[in-house]
Protein backbone atom coordinates (compact mmCIF):
# COMPACT_ATOMS: atom_id res chain seq x y z
CA UNK A 1 0.00 0.00 0.00
CA UNK A 2 1.70 3.26 -1.20
CA UNK A 3 0.03 6.53 -0.80
CA UNK A 4 -3.36 5.15 -1.55
CA UNK A 5 -4.11 1.87 -1.21
CA UNK A 6 -5.42 0.78 -4.62
CA UNK A 7 -1.47 1.46 -5.42
CA UNK A 8 -0.11 -1.44 -3.53
CA UNK A 9 -1.03 -3.53 -5.90
CA UNK A 10 1.23 -1.81 -8.33
CA UNK A 11 4.52 -1.44 -5.32
CA UNK A 12 7.81 -0.14 -6.46
CA UNK A 13 10.17 -0.14 -4.24
CA UNK A 14 10.94 2.74 -2.15
CA UNK A 15 14.62 4.07 -1.78
CA UNK A 16 16.16 3.49 1.65
CA UNK A 17 19.26 4.30 3.73
CA UNK A 18 19.57 6.94 5.92
CA UNK A 19 20.94 9.54 3.79
CA UNK A 20 17.81 10.03 1.56
CA UNK A 21 17.26 13.37 0.75
CA UNK A 22 14.60 16.07 2.47
CA UNK A 23 12.35 15.93 -0.20
CA UNK A 24 12.60 12.49 -0.24
CA UNK A 25 12.32 11.58 3.05
CA UNK A 26 9.13 14.26 3.43
CA UNK A 27 7.59 12.26 0.42
CA UNK A 28 7.89 8.89 2.34
CA UNK A 29 6.55 10.49 5.70
CA UNK A 30 3.24 11.52 3.63
CA UNK A 31 3.06 8.18 1.88
CA UNK A 32 3.55 6.28 5.38
CA UNK A 33 0.54 9.05 6.78
CA UNK A 34 -1.39 8.34 3.98
CA UNK A 35 -1.24 4.03 4.15
CA UNK A 36 -1.77 4.57 7.84
CA UNK A 37 -5.13 6.64 7.62
CA UNK A 38 -6.39 3.90 4.74
CA UNK A 39 -5.82 1.28 6.54
CA UNK A 40 -7.21 2.23 9.67
CA UNK A 41 -10.61 3.24 7.59
CA UNK A 42 -10.52 -0.58 6.07
CA UNK A 43 -10.60 -2.65 9.42
CA UNK A 44 -12.12 0.31 11.86
CA UNK A 45 -15.42 1.06 9.23
CA UNK A 46 -18.30 0.47 11.15
CA UNK A 47 -19.75 -1.93 8.08
CA UNK A 48 -17.03 -3.62 7.62
CA UNK A 49 -16.70 -6.25 11.46
CA UNK A 50 -20.55 -6.49 11.30
CA UNK A 51 -20.33 -7.53 7.73
CA UNK A 52 -18.06 -10.10 8.23
CA UNK A 53 -19.70 -11.47 11.24
CA UNK A 54 -17.11 -10.33 14.05
CA UNK A 55 -18.30 -8.77 17.41
CA UNK A 56 -16.27 -5.92 18.74
CA UNK A 57 -14.46 -6.47 22.23
CA UNK A 58 -13.93 -2.78 22.69
CA UNK A 59 -10.42 -1.89 23.41
CA UNK A 60 -9.11 -5.39 22.39
CA UNK A 61 -10.33 -4.42 18.80
CA UNK A 62 -8.75 -1.35 18.94
CA UNK A 63 -5.29 -2.52 19.77
CA UNK A 64 -5.39 -5.42 16.85
CA UNK A 65 -6.11 -2.81 14.49
CA UNK A 66 -3.32 -0.72 15.71
CA UNK A 67 -1.31 -3.51 15.38
CA UNK A 68 -2.25 -4.57 12.03
CA UNK A 69 -1.75 -0.79 10.84
CA UNK A 70 1.77 -1.50 11.89
CA UNK A 71 2.71 -4.50 10.51
CA UNK A 72 1.51 -3.15 6.90
CA UNK A 73 3.17 0.26 7.46
CA UNK A 74 6.65 -1.91 8.07
CA UNK A 75 5.96 -4.52 4.96
CA UNK A 76 8.47 -3.04 2.42
CA UNK A 77 10.78 -3.15 5.53
CA UNK A 78 9.89 -6.32 6.95
CA UNK A 79 8.25 -8.56 4.82
CA UNK A 80 8.31 -11.81 6.47
CA UNK A 81 7.59 -10.24 10.13
CA UNK A 82 4.15 -8.35 8.18
CA UNK A 83 2.72 -11.19 6.43
CA UNK A 84 3.18 -13.48 9.29
CA UNK A 85 1.81 -10.94 12.08
CA UNK A 86 -1.14 -10.07 9.69
CA UNK A 87 -2.10 -13.43 8.99
CA UNK A 88 -2.25 -14.23 12.81
CA UNK A 89 -4.35 -11.34 13.41
CA UNK A 90 -6.72 -13.10 10.53
CA UNK A 91 -8.65 -14.79 13.38
CA UNK A 92 -9.83 -11.99 15.94
CA UNK A 93 -10.36 -9.57 13.66
CA UNK A 94 -11.14 -10.88 9.60
CA UNK A 95 -11.18 -7.14 8.65
CA UNK A 96 -7.20 -7.62 8.63
CA UNK A 97 -7.37 -9.94 5.75
CA UNK A 98 -6.96 -7.13 3.58
CA UNK A 99 -4.16 -6.03 4.81
CA UNK A 100 -2.56 -9.10 4.75
CA UNK A 101 -3.56 -9.01 1.08
CA UNK A 102 -1.38 -6.03 0.88
CA UNK A 103 1.83 -7.08 2.76
CA UNK A 104 1.77 -10.49 0.88
CA UNK A 105 1.59 -9.37 -2.88
CA UNK A 106 4.31 -6.84 -1.61
CA UNK A 107 6.44 -9.34 0.00
CA UNK A 108 6.16 -11.66 -2.98
CA UNK A 109 7.45 -8.78 -5.37
CA UNK A 110 10.05 -7.75 -3.82
CA UNK A 111 11.36 -10.80 -2.54
CA UNK A 112 14.03 -12.43 -5.01
CA UNK A 113 14.19 -16.32 -3.79
CA UNK A 114 11.96 -18.19 -5.37
CA UNK A 115 12.50 -20.67 -2.14
CA UNK A 116 12.15 -18.33 0.50
CA UNK A 117 8.93 -16.47 -1.18
CA UNK A 118 7.05 -20.10 -1.35
CA UNK A 119 7.98 -20.81 2.09
CA UNK A 120 6.90 -17.57 3.56
CA UNK A 121 3.53 -17.85 1.37
CA UNK A 122 2.62 -21.37 2.63
CA UNK A 123 3.89 -20.18 6.41
CA UNK A 124 1.33 -17.46 6.08
CA UNK A 125 -1.39 -19.37 4.79
CA UNK A 126 -0.75 -21.86 7.33
CA UNK A 127 -0.76 -19.40 10.41
CA UNK A 128 -4.18 -17.69 8.84
CA UNK A 129 -5.48 -20.83 9.33
CA UNK A 130 -4.40 -21.67 12.73
CA UNK A 131 -5.41 -18.38 14.34
CA UNK A 132 -9.05 -18.32 12.68
CA UNK A 133 -9.45 -22.36 14.40
CA UNK A 134 -8.00 -21.42 17.47
CA UNK A 135 -10.10 -18.02 17.74
CA UNK A 136 -12.95 -19.48 16.36
CA UNK A 137 -15.69 -17.92 19.75
CA UNK A 138 -14.73 -14.29 17.54
CA UNK A 139 -16.15 -15.60 14.59
CA UNK A 140 -19.41 -17.09 16.29
CA UNK A 141 -18.91 -19.53 13.75
CA UNK A 142 -20.34 -22.57 15.63
CA UNK A 143 -17.72 -24.99 16.30
CA UNK A 144 -13.71 -24.97 15.82
CA UNK A 145 -14.29 -27.06 12.34
CA UNK A 146 -16.16 -24.53 10.65
CA UNK A 147 -12.89 -21.91 11.85
CA UNK A 148 -10.48 -23.98 10.85
CA UNK A 149 -12.45 -24.42 7.10
CA UNK A 150 -13.04 -20.43 6.74
CA UNK A 151 -9.30 -20.18 7.86
CA UNK A 152 -8.60 -21.75 4.64
CA UNK A 153 -10.53 -20.07 2.74
CA UNK A 154 -9.16 -17.20 3.73
CA UNK A 155 -5.59 -18.10 3.57
CA UNK A 156 -5.98 -18.90 -0.04
CA UNK A 157 -8.15 -15.74 -0.62
CA UNK A 158 -5.77 -13.14 1.48
CA UNK A 159 -2.72 -14.98 1.29
CA UNK A 160 -1.94 -16.93 -1.52
CA UNK A 161 -3.71 -15.67 -4.43
CA UNK A 162 -1.78 -12.33 -3.65
CA UNK A 163 1.07 -13.62 -3.54
CA UNK A 164 0.43 -15.38 -7.04
CA UNK A 165 -0.24 -11.74 -7.91
CA UNK A 166 2.65 -10.60 -6.66
CA UNK A 167 4.79 -13.35 -7.98
CA UNK A 168 4.01 -12.31 -11.60
CA UNK A 169 4.03 -8.65 -11.02
CA UNK A 170 7.85 -9.58 -10.41
CA UNK A 171 8.45 -11.62 -13.54
CA UNK A 172 6.86 -8.66 -15.17
CA UNK A 173 8.79 -6.12 -13.82
CA UNK A 174 12.73 -8.37 -14.53
CA UNK A 175 10.89 -8.90 -18.34
CA UNK A 176 10.13 -4.93 -18.51
CA UNK A 177 13.97 -4.27 -17.37
CA UNK A 178 14.83 -6.59 -19.66
CA UNK A 179 13.64 -4.90 -22.64
CA UNK A 180 14.72 -1.73 -21.14
CA UNK A 181 18.39 -2.89 -20.75
CA UNK A 182 17.95 -4.11 -24.69
CA UNK A 183 16.18 -1.26 -26.03
CA UNK A 184 19.25 0.94 -24.41
CA UNK A 185 21.58 -1.83 -25.91
CA UNK A 186 20.07 -1.34 -29.11
CA UNK A 187 20.63 2.69 -28.73
CA UNK A 188 24.08 2.25 -27.80
CA UNK A 189 24.85 0.30 -30.41
CA UNK A 190 23.04 2.71 -33.01
CA UNK A 191 25.29 5.28 -31.51
CA UNK A 192 28.20 3.62 -31.92
CA UNK A 193 27.08 2.62 -35.67
CA UNK A 194 26.37 6.62 -36.21
CA UNK A 195 30.31 7.17 -34.76
CA UNK A 196 31.46 4.51 -36.75
CA UNK A 197 30.16 6.86 -39.58
CA UNK A 198 31.32 9.96 -39.10
CA UNK A 199 34.72 8.13 -38.36
CA UNK A 200 34.16 6.97 -42.06
CA UNK A 201 33.16 10.40 -43.14
CA UNK A 202 36.89 11.59 -41.75
CA UNK A 203 38.68 9.38 -43.03
CA UNK A 204 36.86 10.24 -46.63
CA UNK A 205 38.02 13.42 -46.12
CA UNK A 206 41.45 12.47 -45.35
CA UNK A 207 41.67 10.60 -48.76
CA UNK A 208 40.70 13.64 -50.52
CA UNK A 209 42.96 15.94 -48.75
CA UNK A 210 45.93 13.33 -49.39
CA UNK A 211 44.93 12.52 -52.98
CA UNK A 212 43.94 16.22 -54.08
CA UNK A 213 46.34 18.41 -52.02
CA UNK A 214 48.98 15.90 -51.66
CA UNK A 215 49.24 15.45 -55.68
CA UNK A 216 49.24 19.05 -56.00
CA UNK A 217 51.57 20.09 -53.27
CA UNK A 218 53.88 17.28 -54.89
CA UNK A 219 54.01 19.45 -58.48
CA UNK A 220 54.43 22.81 -56.57
CA UNK A 221 57.33 21.30 -54.65
CA UNK A 222 58.83 19.78 -58.49
CA UNK A 223 58.06 23.10 -59.79
CA UNK A 224 60.04 25.21 -56.88
CA UNK A 225 63.07 22.66 -57.21
CA UNK A 226 63.19 23.40 -60.96
CA UNK A 227 62.64 27.55 -60.20
CA UNK A 228 65.22 27.16 -57.53
CA UNK A 229 67.86 25.53 -60.58
CA UNK A 230 66.77 28.28 -62.88
CA UNK A 231 67.39 30.88 -60.73
CA UNK A 232 70.84 29.75 -59.79
CA UNK A 233 72.45 30.75 -62.98
CA UNK A 234 70.06 33.86 -64.05
CA UNK A 235 69.18 35.20 -60.80
CA UNK A 236 70.63 34.51 -57.68
CA UNK A 237 69.58 37.10 -55.58
CA UNK A 238 66.26 35.13 -56.27
CA UNK A 239 67.03 31.85 -55.29
CA UNK A 240 66.80 31.84 -51.72
CA UNK A 241 62.92 32.81 -52.23
CA UNK A 242 62.97 29.93 -54.67
CA UNK A 243 64.11 27.74 -52.11
CA UNK A 244 61.84 28.85 -49.08
CA UNK A 245 59.14 28.26 -51.02
CA UNK A 246 60.33 24.92 -51.67
CA UNK A 247 60.62 24.09 -47.97
CA UNK A 248 57.18 25.53 -47.22
CA UNK A 249 55.91 22.57 -49.84
CA UNK A 250 57.76 20.27 -47.69
CA UNK A 251 56.42 21.73 -44.41
CA UNK A 252 52.91 21.47 -45.68
CA UNK A 253 53.40 18.40 -47.05
CA UNK A 254 54.47 16.87 -43.32
CA UNK A 255 51.25 19.18 -41.95
CA UNK A 256 48.94 17.09 -44.10
CA UNK A 257 50.22 13.88 -42.82
CA UNK A 258 50.02 15.00 -39.17
CA UNK A 259 46.52 16.17 -40.10
CA UNK A 260 45.51 13.09 -41.82
CA UNK A 261 46.54 11.07 -39.01
CA UNK A 262 44.17 13.13 -36.44
CA UNK A 263 41.44 12.39 -38.92
CA UNK A 264 41.69 8.79 -37.66
CA UNK A 265 42.32 5.98 -40.44
CA UNK A 266 41.28 5.70 -44.01
CA UNK A 267 37.64 4.60 -44.69
CA UNK A 268 35.45 5.57 -48.02
CA UNK A 269 36.12 8.37 -50.60
CA UNK A 270 33.66 11.19 -51.30
CA UNK A 271 31.76 9.70 -53.47
CA UNK A 272 31.10 10.54 -56.85
CA UNK A 273 30.14 14.30 -55.45
CA UNK A 274 33.32 15.33 -56.57
CA UNK A 275 33.16 13.47 -60.11
CA UNK A 276 32.62 15.28 -63.44
CA UNK A 277 31.80 13.70 -66.75
CA UNK A 278 35.63 13.25 -68.12
CA UNK A 279 37.24 11.75 -64.40
CA UNK A 280 38.81 8.40 -65.52
CA UNK A 281 38.12 9.12 -69.32
CA UNK A 282 40.74 8.47 -71.79
CA UNK A 283 41.71 12.43 -72.06
CA UNK A 284 41.25 12.87 -67.85
CA UNK A 285 44.69 10.24 -67.79
CA UNK A 286 46.07 11.84 -70.79
CA UNK A 287 45.79 15.38 -68.63
CA UNK A 288 47.44 13.77 -65.67
CA UNK A 289 50.28 12.23 -67.74
CA UNK A 290 50.50 16.18 -69.28
CA UNK A 291 51.13 17.53 -65.82
CA UNK A 292 53.75 15.21 -64.94
CA UNK A 293 55.54 15.81 -67.54
CA UNK A 294 55.39 19.54 -67.22
CA UNK A 295 57.45 19.35 -64.06
CA UNK A 296 60.19 17.19 -65.29
CA UNK A 297 58.97 13.47 -65.21
CA UNK A 298 58.91 11.65 -68.65
CA UNK A 299 55.71 9.95 -68.70
CA UNK A 300 55.20 7.33 -71.18
CA UNK A 301 51.59 6.94 -71.79
CA UNK A 302 49.53 3.95 -73.84
CA UNK A 303 46.02 2.84 -73.96
CA UNK A 304 44.55 -0.05 -75.41
CA UNK A 305 40.78 -0.69 -75.87
CA UNK A 306 37.61 1.62 -75.76
CA UNK A 307 37.16 4.73 -73.62
CA UNK A 308 35.31 4.49 -70.02
CA UNK A 309 33.17 7.45 -70.48
CA UNK A 310 30.61 4.72 -70.72
CA UNK A 311 31.38 2.57 -67.87
CA UNK A 312 30.26 4.15 -64.34
CA UNK A 313 31.17 6.79 -62.32
CA UNK A 314 32.80 4.85 -59.44
CA UNK A 315 34.66 2.63 -61.92
CA UNK A 316 36.14 5.91 -63.78
CA UNK A 317 37.00 7.43 -60.44
CA UNK A 318 38.70 4.24 -59.54
CA UNK A 319 40.82 4.48 -62.55
CA UNK A 320 41.43 8.08 -62.25
CA UNK A 321 42.85 7.76 -58.42
CA UNK A 322 45.08 4.76 -58.98
CA UNK A 323 46.99 7.03 -61.56
CA UNK A 324 47.12 10.38 -60.20
CA UNK A 325 48.32 8.92 -56.78
CA UNK A 326 51.05 6.69 -58.41
CA UNK A 327 52.50 10.04 -60.23
CA UNK A 328 51.92 11.66 -56.78
CA UNK A 329 54.38 8.85 -55.29
CA UNK A 330 56.81 9.18 -58.31
CA UNK A 331 56.85 13.07 -57.53
CA UNK A 332 57.51 12.68 -54.30
CA UNK A 333 59.76 9.51 -54.05
CA UNK A 334 61.50 8.83 -58.06
CA UNK A 335 61.55 12.11 -59.38
CA UNK A 336 62.78 12.04 -62.51
CA UNK A 337 62.33 8.46 -63.09
CA UNK A 338 61.13 6.98 -65.93
CA UNK A 339 57.50 6.39 -65.85
CA UNK A 340 55.00 3.66 -67.93
CA UNK A 341 51.13 3.88 -67.67
CA UNK A 342 49.08 1.58 -69.48
CA UNK A 343 45.76 1.38 -69.46
CA UNK A 344 43.77 -1.66 -71.08
CA UNK A 345 40.21 -1.91 -71.25
CA UNK A 346 39.36 -5.53 -72.28
CA UNK A 347 35.54 -4.87 -72.07
CA UNK A 348 34.27 -6.73 -68.82
CA UNK A 349 37.85 -5.81 -67.26
CA UNK A 350 39.86 -2.18 -67.19
CA UNK A 351 43.65 -3.14 -66.38
CA UNK A 352 45.51 -0.18 -64.87
CA UNK A 353 49.75 -0.48 -64.70
CA UNK A 354 51.71 2.63 -63.54
CA UNK A 355 55.70 1.85 -63.10
CA UNK A 356 58.79 3.68 -62.66
CA UNK A 357 62.22 3.03 -62.57
CA UNK A 358 65.24 3.78 -60.69
CA UNK A 359 65.57 7.52 -59.59
CA UNK A 360 68.51 9.09 -60.66
CA UNK A 361 68.66 10.99 -57.56
CA UNK A 362 67.98 9.20 -54.69
CA UNK A 363 64.82 11.36 -52.14
CA UNK A 364 66.02 13.73 -49.51
CA UNK A 365 66.06 11.73 -46.20
CA UNK A 366 63.85 14.83 -44.85
CA UNK A 367 61.14 13.60 -47.46
CA UNK A 368 60.34 10.58 -44.99
CA UNK A 369 58.35 7.22 -46.43
CA UNK A 370 54.89 8.76 -46.06
CA UNK A 371 51.61 8.19 -44.19
CA UNK A 372 50.89 5.11 -46.54
CA UNK A 373 47.32 6.07 -46.42
CA UNK A 374 47.18 6.80 -50.34
CA UNK A 375 47.62 2.55 -51.25
CA UNK A 376 45.19 1.81 -48.07
CA UNK A 377 42.45 3.91 -49.86
CA UNK A 378 43.43 2.89 -53.06
CA UNK A 379 43.02 -1.65 -52.15
CA UNK A 380 39.99 -0.30 -50.75
CA UNK A 381 38.34 1.72 -53.92
CA UNK A 382 39.39 -1.24 -55.97
CA UNK A 383 37.73 -4.15 -53.37
CA UNK A 384 34.79 -2.48 -53.00
CA UNK A 385 34.07 -2.57 -56.77
CA UNK A 386 35.44 -6.40 -56.92
CA UNK A 387 38.57 -5.70 -58.32
CA UNK A 388 42.52 -5.96 -56.59
CA UNK A 389 45.45 -3.78 -56.45
CA UNK A 390 48.91 -4.78 -56.01
CA UNK A 391 51.90 -2.83 -54.70
CA UNK A 392 55.13 -3.42 -54.56
CA UNK A 393 58.75 -2.79 -55.59
CA UNK A 394 60.07 -4.57 -58.93
CA UNK A 395 63.42 -6.33 -59.10
CA UNK A 396 65.08 -3.57 -61.34
CA UNK A 397 64.78 -1.09 -57.89
CA UNK A 398 61.88 1.07 -58.96
CA UNK A 399 57.84 0.23 -57.99
CA UNK A 400 54.64 -1.05 -59.79
CA UNK A 401 50.82 -0.34 -59.12
CA UNK A 402 48.76 -2.97 -60.93
CA UNK A 403 44.61 -2.62 -60.59
CA UNK A 404 42.48 -5.00 -62.04
CA UNK A 405 38.95 -3.28 -61.90
CA UNK A 406 35.55 -5.20 -63.25
CA UNK A 407 34.25 -2.92 -66.21
CA UNK A 408 30.57 -3.63 -64.79
CA UNK A 409 30.85 -4.09 -60.69
CA UNK A 410 28.74 -6.32 -58.88
CA UNK A 411 25.30 -4.41 -57.85
CA UNK A 412 26.82 -5.02 -54.39
CA UNK A 413 29.56 -2.39 -54.40
CA UNK A 414 26.55 -0.14 -55.11
CA UNK A 415 26.47 0.27 -51.38
CA UNK A 416 29.30 2.64 -51.40
CA UNK A 417 26.93 5.35 -53.43
CA UNK A 418 24.35 4.77 -51.42
CA UNK A 419 26.41 5.02 -48.42
CA UNK A 420 28.25 8.33 -49.71
CA UNK A 421 24.79 9.70 -50.62
CA UNK A 422 22.97 9.51 -46.88
CA UNK A 423 25.82 10.32 -45.06
CA UNK A 424 25.21 9.64 -41.47
CA UNK A 425 24.12 12.40 -38.81
CA UNK A 426 23.95 12.42 -35.14
CA UNK A 427 21.48 12.68 -33.11
CA UNK A 428 20.44 13.83 -29.60
CA UNK A 429 18.93 10.86 -27.64
CA UNK A 430 15.74 11.05 -25.79
CA UNK A 431 15.57 14.95 -26.74
CA UNK A 432 12.11 14.62 -27.80
CA UNK A 433 10.70 12.25 -25.37
CA UNK A 434 11.78 14.04 -22.56
CA UNK A 435 8.48 16.41 -22.31
CA UNK A 436 6.85 13.63 -22.72
CA UNK A 437 7.73 11.52 -19.51
CA UNK A 438 5.70 12.80 -16.78
CA UNK A 439 2.51 13.04 -18.40
CA UNK A 440 3.29 9.00 -19.26
CA UNK A 441 4.42 8.74 -15.49
CA UNK A 442 1.00 10.30 -14.23
CA UNK A 443 -0.91 8.35 -16.87
CA UNK A 444 0.99 4.82 -15.26
CA UNK A 445 0.29 5.83 -11.33
CA UNK A 446 -3.78 6.31 -12.43
CA UNK A 447 -3.69 2.94 -13.86
CA UNK A 448 -1.83 1.17 -10.59
CA UNK A 449 -4.02 3.30 -8.81
CA UNK A 450 -7.31 1.59 -10.16
CA UNK A 451 -6.20 -2.11 -10.79
CA UNK A 452 -5.08 -1.66 -6.96
CA UNK A 453 -8.56 -0.60 -6.03
CA UNK A 454 -10.19 -3.18 -8.21
CA UNK A 455 -7.71 -5.74 -6.30
CA UNK A 456 -9.00 -4.36 -3.17
CA UNK A 457 -12.63 -4.67 -3.71
CA UNK A 458 -12.12 -8.48 -5.38
CA UNK A 459 -10.63 -9.77 -1.90
CA UNK A 460 -13.15 -7.99 -0.05
CA UNK A 461 -15.89 -9.80 -1.93
CA UNK A 462 -14.44 -12.97 -1.76
CA UNK A 463 -13.45 -12.94 2.10
CA UNK A 464 -17.35 -12.01 2.64
CA UNK A 465 -18.20 -14.85 0.33
CA UNK A 466 -16.15 -16.99 2.05
CA UNK A 467 -17.86 -16.22 5.41
CA UNK A 468 -21.72 -16.39 3.69
CA UNK A 469 -19.98 -19.80 2.76
CA UNK A 470 -19.06 -21.22 5.92
CA UNK A 471 -22.05 -19.90 7.72
CA UNK A 472 -24.55 -21.40 5.54
CA UNK A 473 -22.53 -24.57 5.49
CA UNK A 474 -24.10 -25.25 9.16
CA UNK A 475 -26.55 -27.71 9.93
CA UNK A 476 -30.31 -25.85 10.11
CA UNK A 477 -31.46 -25.83 13.41
CA UNK A 478 -34.92 -27.51 11.94
CA UNK A 479 -32.88 -30.79 10.95
CA UNK A 480 -31.48 -31.27 14.25
CA UNK A 481 -28.94 -34.27 13.90
CA UNK A 482 -29.31 -35.63 17.27
CA UNK A 483 -32.84 -34.63 18.87
CA UNK A 484 -33.06 -31.79 21.91
CA UNK A 485 -33.19 -33.53 25.30
CA UNK A 486 -33.09 -33.18 28.59
CA UNK A 487 -29.57 -32.72 30.20
CA UNK A 488 -27.62 -31.33 26.89
CA UNK A 489 -25.26 -28.76 27.10
CA UNK A 490 -26.16 -25.38 26.70
CA UNK A 491 -23.01 -25.18 23.79
CA UNK A 492 -24.92 -28.55 22.03
CA UNK A 493 -28.20 -26.72 22.18
CA UNK A 494 -26.77 -23.78 20.40
CA UNK A 495 -25.64 -25.40 17.65
CA UNK A 496 -28.80 -27.55 17.14
CA UNK A 497 -30.89 -24.60 17.38
CA UNK A 498 -31.47 -21.21 16.34
CA UNK A 499 -30.22 -18.25 18.53
CA UNK A 500 -32.40 -16.55 21.47
CA UNK A 501 -34.15 -13.30 19.85
CA UNK A 502 -35.71 -10.87 21.68
CA UNK A 503 -39.22 -10.26 19.99
CA UNK A 504 -39.45 -14.07 20.75
CA UNK A 505 -38.85 -13.42 24.66
CA UNK A 506 -41.19 -10.34 24.48
CA UNK A 507 -44.07 -12.00 22.69
CA UNK A 508 -43.71 -14.99 25.15
CA UNK A 509 -43.91 -12.27 28.15
CA UNK A 510 -46.53 -12.96 29.99
CA UNK A 511 -48.06 -15.65 28.55
CA UNK A 512 -45.50 -18.18 28.74
CA UNK A 513 -45.84 -21.35 31.36
CA UNK A 514 -44.17 -20.92 34.89
CA UNK A 515 -40.24 -21.73 34.76
CA UNK A 516 -38.62 -24.41 36.25
CA UNK A 517 -37.78 -23.33 39.86
CA UNK A 518 -34.16 -24.18 39.61
CA UNK A 519 -33.67 -22.55 36.34
CA UNK A 520 -31.19 -19.41 35.68
CA UNK A 521 -31.70 -18.38 32.42
CA UNK A 522 -33.72 -19.42 29.24
CA UNK A 523 -33.69 -19.25 25.90
CA UNK A 524 -36.46 -18.16 23.28
CA UNK A 525 -35.52 -19.04 19.82
CA UNK A 526 -37.69 -17.84 16.86
CA UNK A 527 -37.72 -19.79 13.72
CA UNK A 528 -40.83 -17.53 11.65
CA UNK A 529 -43.46 -20.44 12.52
CA UNK A 530 -46.53 -19.48 11.09
CA UNK A 531 -49.56 -18.96 13.08
CA UNK A 532 -52.28 -21.47 13.34
CA UNK A 533 -55.70 -20.29 14.49
CA UNK A 534 -54.72 -17.15 15.55
CA UNK A 535 -51.77 -18.48 17.56
CA UNK A 536 -48.11 -18.65 17.39
CA UNK A 537 -46.04 -21.56 18.07
CA UNK A 538 -42.91 -21.38 20.49
CA UNK A 539 -40.38 -23.20 22.30
CA UNK A 540 -38.47 -22.23 25.44
CA UNK A 541 -34.97 -23.81 26.47
CA UNK A 542 -34.86 -23.16 30.28
CA UNK A 543 -30.79 -24.15 31.74
CA UNK A 544 -29.46 -24.38 34.68
CA UNK A 545 -25.72 -24.36 34.86
CA UNK A 546 -25.20 -24.54 31.40
CA UNK A 547 -27.78 -27.62 31.46
CA UNK A 548 -30.52 -27.87 29.60
CA UNK A 549 -33.70 -29.04 32.19
CA UNK A 550 -36.56 -27.96 30.38
CA UNK A 551 -38.42 -27.91 27.06
CA UNK A 552 -41.26 -26.09 26.56
CA UNK A 553 -44.04 -25.48 23.88
CA UNK A 554 -46.45 -23.32 24.33
CA UNK A 555 -48.43 -20.51 21.66
CA UNK A 556 -49.25 -16.92 21.99
CA UNK A 557 -52.10 -15.52 20.53
CA UNK A 558 -51.38 -13.04 17.51
CA UNK A 559 -53.19 -10.06 16.45
CA UNK A 560 -54.38 -10.60 12.79
CA UNK A 561 -53.87 -8.19 10.55
CA UNK A 562 -57.21 -5.52 9.63
CA UNK A 563 -58.92 -6.57 5.93
CA UNK A 564 -60.34 -3.81 4.29
CA UNK A 565 -64.44 -3.52 3.44
CA UNK A 566 -65.51 -5.82 0.88
CA UNK A 567 -65.52 -3.70 -2.58
CA UNK A 568 -63.36 -0.94 -1.08
CA UNK A 569 -60.59 -0.05 -3.30
CA UNK A 570 -56.50 0.54 -1.60
CA UNK A 571 -54.35 3.19 -2.80
CA UNK A 572 -50.42 2.81 -3.03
Amino acid sequence: MSSSAPSSFAHRPAARGPFAGPGEQGLRLWRAAGEAIIAGLLIMDKNGPAVLGMPRYGGVMVVLALAGIGLVLVRRRFPVVSVLGLSALMGPVLAVGLLTAVASYTAARQTEARRRRGVLLLAGGALAMLSCFVFEPATALGSRPYGLVLGAMLAATTVLVPGLVGTAARQQDRLMRALRERTAAAEEARRLADSEARMHERSRIAAEMHDLVGHRLSLISLHAGGLEMALQKQAPELQEEASLVRGATRDAMRELREALGVLGPLGRDTGTDALTDATGTRADIEALVAESRGVGVPVEFSWEGDDLDGRPARVRRAVHRVVRESLTNVHRYAAGAHVTVAVTHTGERVEVRVRNGVPPVPPAATTGLGSGRGLTGLRERVGLLGGALEAGATPGGGFSVSADIPADPASGAQAEDVADAAPHEERPQGAADEPGRRPRRLQQGLVSAAIGLLGLAGVAAMMMLDVVLVDQAKPSPTSHPFPLRVGMPREQVKRQTLPDNDLARAAADGREPPRPPSATDCMYPWGFETPKGGRLPMVRYCFRSDILISIDHFTVPVVPEPHPPRGSRTHD
